[in-house]
């Protein structure tokens, strides 16, 4: 039995060479449906789960995203690591368009999201100091390399609400607080995954430079779409590089989140609560109790 990988991203991501058995899965869950059917393909002995973000036919605002639908369903698939891949705005001279990052830091400036599957009758407080798994980091960092990538290991990813890009104002303002990039979807997919004890890294493909870069325009979406194209292209060489180096199961602590994060009486907890979040909680809290 080999690794069970699942990519958040672009509708386009599963088209990779070597996949076979692919088909579509429909997962329903707790809380509605996920953003598409997900698509299920074997690469070697691993077995990669595509989801399309925002939909096929990018139908959904990042605001819209059912992120609590999309990991609870990756998570039932029996998934144990996420790779997010996705479009970022550049904060930095250094990170031109083009260019991927692996980042190991998030700043949330969202809003209008949920982003935690807590609630109702249960509170748990996962770590989040160190929101990426660093091995899944350390990977794809290093397939990137190899493929000949320019890629920046670390750095701060600013996740604002959206959908309009940054005002100058903003985008000046990240980059005094340090961070490198800046999107609209990975932090609530990071801290779900590590709610729901999921290997997470993020796979960022920058675009543009947002609007703060002396000289350049603001942000142009079709100019941004063009980059996008070509950088989702090595991010596929990039993931069908080191899925078969990837252990089976993973050995970085991330499967152990909720080991003592469950606060609630477990008594207290509501049977409906127990039931839906079995995937999630079912190691530490039974549904008979």
């Amino acid at each position: 039995m080999g690794s069970k990988i699942g990519i958040i991203g672009g509708s386009g991501l599963y088209e990779m060479d070597g996949l076979t058995d692919v088909r579509e899965v429909t997962v329903e869950t707790p809380f509605g449906a996920p953003s598409d059917a997900i698509v299920h393909g074997r690469l070697g002995a691993a077995e990669l789960f595509f989801l399309p973000r925002h939909g096929r036919g990018h139908r959904l605002l990042p605001s819209e995203l059912p992120f609590r639908a999309n990991l609870w369903a990756l998570k039932r698939l029996g998934v144990a690591r996420v790779i997010a891949v996705g479009a970022v705005g550049s904060l930095r001279e250094e990170i031109a368009p083009g260019h991927l990052v692996v980042p190991d830091q998030f700043i949330d400036r969202t809003f209008a999201r949920p982003s935690t599957f807590f609630g109702d009758g249960i509170v748990a407080h996962v770590g989040f100091g160190d929101p990426v798994c660093p091995a899944l980091c350390a990977s794809l960092v290093a397939g990137a390399r190899r493929l000949g990538a320019t890629v920046h290991a670390g750095g701060t990813y600013v996740c604002m609400e959206g959908p309009q890009f940054s005002t100058r104002a903003e985008s000046e303002l990240y980059r005094s607080w340090g961070a490198a990039i800046v999107g609209m979807t990975n932090l609530q997919e990071a801290k779900l995954a590590r709610e729901a004890e999921l290997c997470f890294a993020t796979l960022a493909l920058a675009t543009d430079y947002d609007c703060w870069r002396q000289g350049h325009d603001e942000v142009a979406i079709e100019e941004v779409l063009a980059v996008m194209r070509a950088n989702v292209a090595m991010a596929k060489q990039v993931i069908h590089d080191i899925v078969p180096a990837l252990p089976t199961v993973p050995d970085c602590g991330c499967g152990r989140a909720l080991e003592h994060a469950i606060i609630t009486d477990r008594a207290r907890i509501p049977a409906r609560v127990k039931r839906d979040l079995a995937p999630i909680i079912g190691r530490y809290v039974a549904e008979e109790e």
